[in-house]
Formats: C-alpha cells, sequence, structure tokens
C-alpha cells in the first residue's frame, strides 16, 4: 500500500461519509478475527473514516497469540509487546448496522506500518488463495450455516430462552418477536436469508445465507453472529455459537458450503463422476477429505469443539463423504431433481463457529487446490451412519474416526505440507501456540468445565 493507494482509500472514505450519515451512522468499527475465533474491534467516529481508511488504526502483534481468554501464548522470546500493525477497513463491505443503530461495520485487513500486508493477516490469506484458485478459472461460492441458542438465565446459568420442540412451531411462536428481528436485521444489513428455523437442540436456533466468494462468505459469518448477538441483547437474551453449551446437548455447527463455478457452470453437478460431480469437483472434494484431520485444527480449534464431535449426532466424525448424509464429515448436496445445476455443493459438516472463518475457507482452498493438481480421487461414498458399519467393515474400508482431541489434530496440522505452506511459517507458529496453550490450560479439566469456559465466548 503506497502514497496513492492511501490517497485513493481517503478520497473514497469522503466520499462516503454523506451517504452514511443520512443513514443515522455516527461511529465506524472494523474487526478482524484472531487466531482463536474472536472478532477484535478498533471503531472511530465516522468525521475519522477517510484517516482510517488511509491510514488504518493501530494493533498489537501480539494479538496473533491471543487465547480466547485473552491471555498471550507468547514465543518465550519476550517480543509480544513490540512492534505494531494497521487494521485498515474494506470500503467494499461498509454496512450500517441494523441492530446497533447508529453504528456501521466494515471487515478489516492487517498491515505492516511499511504498507506491505501482514504475513499472519487470513482475511488477505484467504484472498491469495481465492486468487490461485481463478488462475485456473475457477470461481468459488461459500457460506457458512449459523447455529446457535440463545438463554435467559441469570448470570453464568444457561435456560434456553425459547422452549418448544426440535424445528416446531412452537419455539418460533415462543420466539416470534425475536426471531422476527433477527432475520429483519440481516435483511436490512444487505445479507440474503435463505432459510431460519428453530433447531434440534433446547434453545436452538439456525439461519442459512446465500453463497458468495470465499472473502464475502467469511465476512458475512462474522456479520451475521454479530447481528444475532446484537438482536439478543436488545431483547434480553444471551447468545452462544459454542459447539458445547450443554455437555448433554447435541452442541452448534458451523457447517461450510462450497462449490466450484467455471463460466457460469457448476462444477459440482452435470459431471460423469459420482454424483454427478465433474472431475475437477471431485478432486478438489478429495483434496479436502484426505486433509481433514489436520483441517479440524482451525476448523475445530478448542478442546471444545471435541465435546460435540460424538458419533451418530450428526457431527460429521468420520473421514468420509456421502450423497445427502448428514452423518459423512463431508456431505453431498445435490437438491431436488432439476436443481443440482445451481443447488449441488459440499457440505463441510464437522467444523464449528469457534473457527475464525477466514483461516477456515483458507484452509479449505488450500486442500482443494492440492487436490486439483493431484487429479485426486475420491473413495467410495457412505450411504449410512458410519458408526453402524462396525469396526471390523471401517477398517476395511478405511474409514476413521476424525481426530477426537485437538491434540490429535494440532499434531496433523503440523505434519501437513500442503496446509503449513500456504499457511506461512509466522501463522503456523502462532496457530500452533495458541492451540497448544489452550490444550494445557484445559489438561485437567472435566467436560463440564471446558464447556462452562467456553461457552458465553464467542
Amino acid at each position: 500500500m503506497d502514497l496513492a493507494d492511501r490517497e485513493q482509500r481517503r478520497s473514497r472514505a469522503e466520499g462516503m461519509l454523506e451517504g452514511l450519515a443520512a443513514r443515522g451512522v455516527e461511529v465506524v468499527a472494523t474487526t478482524f478475527v484472531d487466531n482463536s475465533g474472536i472478532a477484535r474491534v478498533k471503531s472511530v467516529p465516522l468525521r475519522r473514516l477517510p484517516q482510517l481508511a488511509s491510514w488504518g488504526a493501530g494493533f498489537s502483534t501480539s494479538f496473533d497469540r491471543f487465547r480466547f481468554d485473552d491471555w498471550i501464548a507468547g514465543s518465550g522470546q519476550g517480543t509480544e509487546p513490540v512492534g505494531d500493525l494497521r487494521i485498515v477497513p474494506d470500503l467494499d463491505r461498509v454496512v450500517p448496522l441494523a441492530a446497533q443503530p447508529g453504528w456501521a461495520w466494515a471487515p478489516g485487513e492487517r498491515y505492516l506500518q511499511s504498507g506491505e500486508p501482514h504475513p499472519q493477516c487470513s482475511r488477505l490469506l484467504l484472498a491469495r488463495l481465492t486468487e490461485a484458485l481463478a488462475a485456473q478459472a475457477i470461481t468459488a461460492r461459500c457460506a457458512v450455516e449459523i447455529e446457535w441458542v440463545v438463554s435467559d438465565g441469570a448470570g453464568e446459568e444457561f435456560r434456553p430462552g425459547f422452549v418448544g420442540s426440535g424445528y416446531g412451531m412452537s419455539r418460533l411462536i415462543a420466539g416470534s418477536d425475536y426471531c422476527r428481528d433477527v432475520v429483519t436485521s440481516l435483511e436490512h444489513e444487505g445479507i440474503e436469508v435463505e432459510q431460519f428455523h428453530p433447531e434440534y437442540a433446547p434453545g436452538q436456533l439456525e439461519v442459512a445465507v446465500s453463497s458468495e466468494s470465499p472473502v464475502a462468505a467469511a465476512d458475512t459469518s462474522v456479520l451475521v453472529r454479530s447481528t444475532i448477538r446484537a438482536v439478543g441483547a436488545r431483547h434480553g437474551l444471551r447468545t452462544s455459537f459454542s459447539p458445547k453449551v450443554d455437555v448433554s446437548g447435541v452442541g452448534n455447527g458451523g457447517h461450510a458450503h462450497l462449490s466450484l463455478w467455471r463460466d457460469g457452470l457448476n462444477l459440482m453437478s452435470g459431471g460423469d463422476r459420482r454424483c454427478g460431480l465433474t472431475a475437477e469437483g471431485e478432486s478438489f472434494a478429495a483434496g479436502v477429505l484426505q486433509r481433514l484431520p489436520a483441517l479440524l485444527a482451525v476448523g475445530c480449534p478448542s478442546p471444545a469443539s471435541y465435546l460435540r464431535l460424538v458419533p451418530s449426532h450428526w457431527a460429521g466424525d468420520y473421514a468420509c463423504w456421502g450423497l445427502e448424509n448428514r452423518e459423512a464429515a463431508l456431505r453431498m448436496v445435490t437438491g431436488s431433481e432439476g436443481s443440482a445445476p445451481w443447488a449441488a455443493n459440499l457440505e463441510v459438516k464437522c467444523v464449528d463457529l469457534l473457527a475464525n472463518p477466514y483461516l477456515l475457507f483458507a484452509g479449505l482452498m488450500a486442500a482443494g487446490l492440492a487436490g486439483l493438481e493431484d487429479h485426486s480421487e475420491l473413495p467410495d461414498p457412505v450411504d449410512v451412519d458410519p458408526a453402524a458399519l462396525g469396526e471390523e467393515t471401517l477398517a476395511e474400508r478405511g474409514i476413521e474416526r476424525l481426530p477426537t482431541d485437538l491434540g490429535t489434530a494440532l499434531e496433523a496440522f503440523r505434519a501437513d505440507e500442503v496446509l503449513t505452506r500456504a499457511f506461512g511459517p509466522d501463522l503456523v507458529a502462532s496457530i500452533v501456540a495458541v492451540r497448544a496453550s489452550e490444550i494445557e490450560l484445559f489438561a485437567e479439566s472435566s467436560d463440564e468445565e471446558i464447556a462452562d469456559a467456553l461457552r458465553w465466548v464467542h
């Protein structure tokens, strides 16, 4: 980013001030997501947006090693307090916030003080990997399903905010005003809501949004969660996106959907491979499947994540794929007959909302690109709950459980040359340090203590 770039950004931001003020905006917040999945923020009065857009706001380099509880997983060299970065908002995505009157939000990117990209900025990483896919004339369309629970309990207590059956109209009626406000707030922010419904667990809800480019989908995931939390606060409700709000419950997932396109054609449909996949669609999916154990280090980044990854809970805890199989880690979705050309996509079911969505999609892009390069092929699909096959059949078919703890996933990540090369040594070192610190923190904790510690953080 040179002086000409900065001046262009300033000029553009100045041209936005009047329109934003007319929409009631008084303060602008910009965020990045750290390696623990926490959205960290800086904000300025609206009049300062041109300065923010051109020169950014300061952020310590230490935030790359922040744990979920704000502990810094240091390198041992004492360098964490030294140095500074600048967070710069993406002006293409400035959004007045419907549930926070007077506020607007934009996703940010982090740069060195020299103006060079920060090598650990996950949004810039995802953009680079998306460009690598575009070099093959392929674009990706992505989305994240958002599941959460609402509570009206006192203090740290979880008590379902709305009663009623899973997927039931009774729960929707109980939370009618809140649910309406969630949907309308998202729509007012320019987010295309495809569906909304009560989910399985007590007090649990889910919203699905339209697919976008990988970077835009990650941005939307951050915005959707912030909006849901803000709507809940206005209704006196507490929000949790944790994969295990209650140890005895099914937990919240954050399923990632992905499809590949070339010249307006969906590469997940219309091919001569199984389930209608094209050769490129299959190779991309095979690359993801092959690296799922390592990908869990970014897609299931907390010990709490592995409380959710249990058999026969629709969590996708076996490394396999299948057509419309909700127990497979990769579910091939084709939709109703006749809709596959636009609806077919790959759903990654084993990941949750503690993940940094930029890191998650970056990992999926890197794994898929490796699959494309190697012309990888998928194994036979699984058409039943894998847990029903029995250990002998699973072994014969080479179907393995995904890692059942963060330590195992982290070792797979460290050993995966594709992911570590794509992420770069500095980012890998920070991810490993944060994960190792969290493993140490909870080494002697019970499942209940882990769930309690993460319940209200994300």
